[in-house]
């Protein structure tokens, strides 16, 4: 045996927090530091195994040889094993090799900051340095994940968004992807991109929500400073960029976190509380402070460390509910005898203040699939804390009412409508997200009833009354171009359909979608205030048609929306206005760019003095068929003399 040397990067404020749970700067203390100890260059290590008998670090600097150097456990009871080492190389290769009660084993560092390419497992060791260029949009981005701001996020699995056919079909590399995905996403007019979780997966098919490396980008694109390279380059275009995190649960993986110092560690030890059953995978034990302070310096070196804008945070329900999933008898109940997992409860709220108090430019957004309160509210007022959350009654209902041939919809026309009596209990995210392309659902454009031309018109009706909602924007990608291919994680996206109109028409859709939203004060400035939309008629379902008004912060700000949800032309259709002179239409989904008939108002229709749906004013349109317009009054000024 060849003891490390005694060194240790941890002082007592550090341990102090580390057993309080509310250390969120864990990654500058523990895994591989590059440091120097009397003038010599090496890595200090630091691991928490409280129950291991021994802590060796292998690697390909001792031949892989167990207990060769061997760490020194601290004399504090904190169950951290450190130790400083001359000689590793950055690159090499290293594990922890653990001998506990129940066996040998070894295991990839928790806080690695880069791993070897998959199926390969182990730690790598690297520095973070890297030399960024994007302070202009660090100084700007406040605004631009500001809640009245236009977020429309364009969601992405950098392995499949595109490949390299004449090379095997392999993946870009972050490098790569990097200038084209920029170009593409300004192209297309998205403000975000939400990255599914780029940290180090053993298992591609699980798109990365199987995570066993917290603080390491995926090696299968590239280095930690390759994934800088490419948040460096969305930065500087103006993008901003998001990220799928996954705190809920983590993978059984020998190499992981799973049975880390041959006790459960980092997961409940009864499986009633420890175990997943719909995702087969360990619950991280929230109730173990070290557990709570490891995935809080997750988040924050994220923040930290990669200039990341947000975090979407996946599961969320699954970590409120200790029922979810489980049947009578399968789950613990809470101190209180309910269902609400408290001590998760605790951790989101002081997950969210310490990201808010640290990033206040950036935003969380929680994946919430039920009802539960103030998900995106102050946790001050009683709530979770986060920024936003994603709609997925929204979602549900929305997309249950198009799947239906539109002869039907007039009996589902709640669906469309029942959204709004809650649209503004939450800052919502409305998502069309990769769930809604997999496991057998189909694409988007599948979903739509009709013949070809219908079922376009039917997608370009579907985006056109998302962009038009209140609530944020968030598109997997693929569904700009209409593909009908349901998502393959390992083929590329059908670009080739973009040589027929119809499809191409769709991807101009999306983005003058995205160019009138963003221009238009009334599309978002009060998408999470209920003054901000007001219907005009909700209630003419026997023709399947709704209009309502959005408004900006000023009233003058103000747009007019109709869609017609049958593929009957509505000719002379009254609708109320809410001030007299000219309107505009600056959208027509049925325009012939779109791939549609080209029925529309001519641009511009006069509102006549007559009342209707409780305005003075009025407006004599033609509705197209399974379209959505979208109306503008004419300032004074721009009237012609």
């Amino acid at each position: 045996m060849n003891p490390v040397q005694t060194h240790s990067l941890l002082s007592d404020h550090d341990i102090y927090l580390f057993r309080e749970g509310s250390h969120g700067r864990l990654y500058d203390r523990f895994g591989a530091q590059a440091t120097e100890k009397d003038g010599q260059a090496g890595f200090q290590f630091a691991v928490w195994a409280p129950n291991a008998e021994q802590v060796s670090v292998v690697g390909d600097f001792n031949h892989w040889q167990a207990g060769r150097h061997a760490l020194h456990r601290r004399v504090d009871g904190s169950g951290i094993w450190e130790g400083f080492l001359a000689g590793p190389a950055l690159g090499d290769g290293y594990k922890f090799h653990i001998r506990s009660a129940g066996g040998e084993q070894e295991k990839a560092d928790p806080f690695a900051r880069q791993s070897e390419e998959p199926p390969r497992s182990a730690s790598r060791l690297c520095t973070l340095d890297y030399t960024w260029a994007d302070d202009d949009w660090m100084a700007k981005r406040r605004a631009v994940n500001a809640l009245n701001a236009p977020l429309s996020i364009y969601e992405v699995h950098l392995g499949s968004w595109r490949r390299v056919p004449e090379d095997g079909d392999r993946w870009l590399s972050y490098r790569e992807i990097a200038p084209q995905l920029a170009a593409y996403v300004q192209q297309m007019g998205f403000t975000h991109v939400e990255l599914l979780p780029v940290m180090e997966h053993p298992f591609y098919g699980s798109w990365g929500y199987q995570t066993t490396g917290y603080f390491a980008p995926t090696a299968r694109y590239g280095s930690p400073q390759d994934f800088m390279f490419l948040i460096d380059t969305l930065h500087q275009a103006g993008i901003a960029v998001i990220l799928d995190w996954v705190p809920s649960h983590f993978p059984a993986d020998g190499h992981g976190l799973a049975n880390f110092d041959g006790t459960c560690l980092y997961e409940h030890e009864d499986p009633r509380q420890g175990f997943h059953p719909d995702w087969k995978s360990s619950i991280f034990n929230l109730g173990r402070n070290e557990v709570r302070g490891f995935l809080m310096s997750s988040a924050l070196f994220w923040l930290d460390r990669y200039h990341i804008d947000g975090l979407r945070v996946d599961a969320v329900a699954s970590m409120l509910y200790l029922d979810y999933g489980r049947e009578e008898g399968e789950w613990i109940a809470n101190e209180h005898g309910g269902r609400e997992n408290l001590e998760s409860m605790s951790f989101l709220r002081s997950l969210n203040e310490a990201v808010y108090r640290d990033h206040p430019d950036v935003q969380t957004m929680a994946e919430e699939s039920t009802a539960w309160p103030m998900v995106s509210r102050p946790t001050y007022m009683g709530g979770l804390g986060f920024g936003m959350k994603w709609n997925m009654g929204w979602m549900n209902d929305t997309l249950k009412y198009f799947q239906q041939p539109p002869l039907f919809r007039k009996y589902q026309h709640d669906k469309l409508t029942f959204g709004v009596w809650y649209a503004f209990t939450e800052n919502f995210v409305l998502p069309l997200s990769h769930d809604e392309v997999v496991h057998g659902k189909g694409a988007l454009i599948g979903k739509m009833p009709g013949d070809e031309w219908q079922q376009f018109a039917n997608l370009r009706l579907l985006y056109g009354l998302m962009w038009t909602h209140p609530g944020k924007k968030l598109l997997f990608m693929g569904g700009e171009l209409g593909q009908r291919r349901e998502w393959q994680h390992e083929e590329s996206l059908e670009w080739h359909v973009l040589q027929y109109p119809l499809h191409h028409g769709v991807q101009s859709w999306v983005a003058d979608l995205n160019r009138v939203y963003r221009a238009q004060k009334a599309l978002h400035e009060r998408d999470f205030a209920a003054d901000g939309f007001a219907w005009v008629d909700c209630t003419n379902w026997e023709e399947s048609v709704i209009s309502f008004l959005r408004y900006g912060r000023h009233r003058d700000d103000a747009v007019l929306v109709l869609c017609n949800f049958t593929p009957v032309p509505r000719h002379d259709y009254i609708v109320g206005a809410p001030r007299g002179g000219q309107w505009e239409e600056i959208l027509n989904s049925d325009a012939l760019d779109y791939g549609g008939s080209g029925m529309g108002n001519g641009g511009r229709v006069e509102a006549r003095p007559f009342g209707a749906h409780g305005h003075f004013h009025s407006l004599s349109l033609t509705l197209p068929p399974l379209a959505v317009l979208v109306l503008k009054p004419v300032p004074e000024k721009q009237l012609p003399c």
